[in-house]
């Protein structure tokens, strides 16, 4: 067994699950696992790339499907209690899915993704702007490094 390609992979999935975990609700540090892996050479950039933007865009997704869901349970009025949500909510009726290009934000990310949700962005609009996003940030990320 090759003990530097099983450390290889450790890493990349390392940097997808942190991905994953800062698209949702829950705090993640991606951008310092993809600077550092980026700064120690560790893999071609292009893979670290896809690795973060795969991870982060399957958690955005995530958020999408917990609205999807929602809209199911709750009346609209429930989802416009947060002033967080009301305000995605606002932006995503008025853009739309290319809003989705700011899911990376922090704090307002979030919501955006579960208000498309909600209120039932198309599938492949919806895929195709958060990852956009995710990865023009990581690219920045990468260009930083």
């Amino acid at each position: 067994m090759d003990l530097a390609a099983e450390g290889s992979h450790a890493g990349l999935w390392a940097l997808f699950v942190s991905a994953f975990i800062s698209s949702t609700l829950l705090p993640g540090g991606s951008e310092a696992m993809l600077y550092g892996l980026a700064r120690a050479g560790y893999q071609e950039p292009w893979l670290l790339l896809l690795t973060a933007s795969a991870g982060n865009t399957l958690g955005g997704m995530t958020s999408w499907l917990v609205g999807w869901l929602i809209a199911w349970r709750f009346p609209s009025h429930r989802m416009l209690q947060s002033q967080r949500y009301r305000r995605a909510l606002q932006r995503v009726r008025r853009w739309g899915a290319p809003v989705l290009l700011f899911s990376w934000l922090p704090i307002v990310g979030d919501p955006l993704c579960v208000v498309a949700g909600w209120l039932r962005t198309g599938l492949l609009a919806t895929v195709f702007f958060i990852a956009l996003g995710k990865a023009l940030r990581y690219s920045a990320v990468l260009w930083l490094a």
